[in-house]
């Protein structure tokens, strides 16, 4: 089955930013993009909810996202996030990462002021009409305090640059429903959803875990592809405890950072209201990267 941006199918990994006194480690978020180009990753996606964008002053969310530019080099796809609760914030990221050269922008819902379904059509037709860049809608109800239903999603696509949606309702439902009705390109918003999700048309995931085991979260996306549904399977089996804990233990980014320290990567400080693991839940998180082989 084709959609709309297969060239964004497999793997793409929203990766952290590194802080570091205050400011931003560019020097360390650098190097987690030349990590993800060994792996193979399909993209980066810098300034979404695991790069801890709601703490970006604009200033640094847009020099975030050319940083992000500049070190992929054409080597890997760029996927922003530029979403923001303003339409009007919205389109101003957008535009930037337009005019920056990113390759698609992922453009989180409305969140806290909780829009009708009308206005979250009327958001997204904003920037599809005014930016000619790839869109990805990403729906993530458990952040946004609203769920972008099926209907309205059917409804985007018929503005050619909304071409994917990042789907992290959790609902086999919706994202079977979006696909039945569309040629957009589906993408797990949930790690240990992305087997079920390709199972019903879904093209990869948007990954948190893939910033420490990029190249099982590929070999999974491969294998489906490939009609191994038996080594697919037996992947999201050996993910799927890792997956889970990077969002069960604490809040996203929270224990993949501490779970990159752990293993020797510099995934710099948390930047408040963010706070670092506890004891008791670095102790399991450390536990399961030794039960998974990496540490």
């Amino acid at each position: 089955m084709s959609t709309r941006s297969e060239e964004f199918s497999g793997l793409s990994v929203a990766i952290i930013t590194p802080y570091k006194d205050g400011g931003i480690d560019y020097d360390a978020f650098q190097q987690q993009i030349e990590f993800q180009i060994e792996a193979g990753t399909t993209a980066v996606v810098p300034a979404g909810t695991t790069g801890e964008s709601p703490t970006l002053p604009f200033d640094e969310h847009e020099r975030i996202i050319s940083a992000a530019i500049e070190a992929a080099a054409g080597k890997i796809k760029v996927v922003p996030g530029t979403g923001a609760n303003n339409t009007e914030e919205a389109l101003r990221l957008t535009q930037y990462a337009r005019k920056a050269g990113a390759d698609a922008a992922l453009v989180v819902a409305p969140y806290y002021n909780k829009p009708m379904q009308e206005g979250f059509f009327l958001h997204y037709k904003v920037l599809a009409e005014k930016v000619d860049l790839p869109i990805c809608v990403y729906n993530i109800p458990g952040r946004c305090g609203k769920n972008i239903e099926p209907s309205t999603i059917i409804r985007l696509a018929a503005f050619k640059n909304i071409t994917m949606v990042k789907e992290a309702s959790g609902s086999m439902d919706q994202a079977s429903s979006i696909i039945a009705n569309t040629d957009l390109t589906v993408l797990s918003g949930d790690d240990s959803m992305t087997l079920p999700l390709m199972s019903v048309g879904g093209r990869g995931v948007i990954s948190v875990v893939g910033n420490v085991i990029p190249k099982d979260m590929i070999a999974l996306c491969k294998a489906f592809d490939a009609g191994n549904f038996s080594e697919a399977k037996r992947l999201h089996y050996k993910t799927y405890a890792l997956c889970r804990e990077m969002l069960s233990l604490a809040t996203n980014p929270i224990p993949i950072k501490a779970a990159m320290k752990m293993l020797g990567r510099d995934a710099g400080e948390l930047r408040l209201p963010m706070t670092e693991l506890d004891a008791a839940d670095a102790a399991k998180l450390r536990q399961s990267l030794e039960e998974y082989g990496l540490l």
